[in-house]
């Protein structure tokens, strides 16, 4: 039931001053931070985390977009938190984003928009989707030293 997740706030996030209020969220809905960086990803590394999509036709604008600039990498950890943090987030394409979610609130791309652009989608934040591919994102992104355990009140309520 306690799962670790990767997030990635995009360099759209971080560029537009938005770390603090997306964190904010996550710790809010009782998830814990157990691993955080700043990063600066390079081409090799894109095509390593987005080896699913390297050959799909928004790879090249995609890779541009994620060495634009820096990223906020970090591992959520929680009760079913590969889920949770889905949900917090939304889905992919802000402009089918409900508010009260992160892209929701804070992006109103559109793949239409982004495809007549020759852009990638300009949507905030990447979070793992399965818990599979959240175990393999943890290891990529993460050594075990940079991981930290410790207790939040949050996990002194749902004992």
């Amino acid at each position: 039931m306690i799962q670790k997740t990767l997030v990635l706030l995009k360099p759209d996030a971080v560029e537009r001053a938005l770390v603090g209020r997306i964190i904010e969220r996550f710790e809010n809905a009782g998830l814990k931070i157990i691993g955080i960086k700043m990063v600066w990803v390079d081409k090799e590394f894109s095509k390593k985390h987005y080896a699913a999509h390297v050959s799909k036709a928004f790879y090249n604008p995609l890779e541009t977009f994620i060495v634009s600039g820096p990223v906020i990498a970090f591992v959520l950890e929680g009760i079913e938190a590969v889920e949770l943090v889905r949900k917090i987030v939304g889905p992919t394409e802000p402009k089918s984003a409900a508010p009260g979610t992160i892209r929701g609130d804070f992006a109103h791309h559109s793949y239409k928009y982004a495809d007549s652009k020759g852009i990638a989608i300009k949507n905030l934040i990447h979070a793992s989707g399965t818990v599979e591919e959240a175990e393999q994102e943890v290891r990529l992104w993460f050594t075990s030293e940079e991981m930290h355990s410790y207790e939040t009140v949050h996990e002194k309520h749902t004992k």
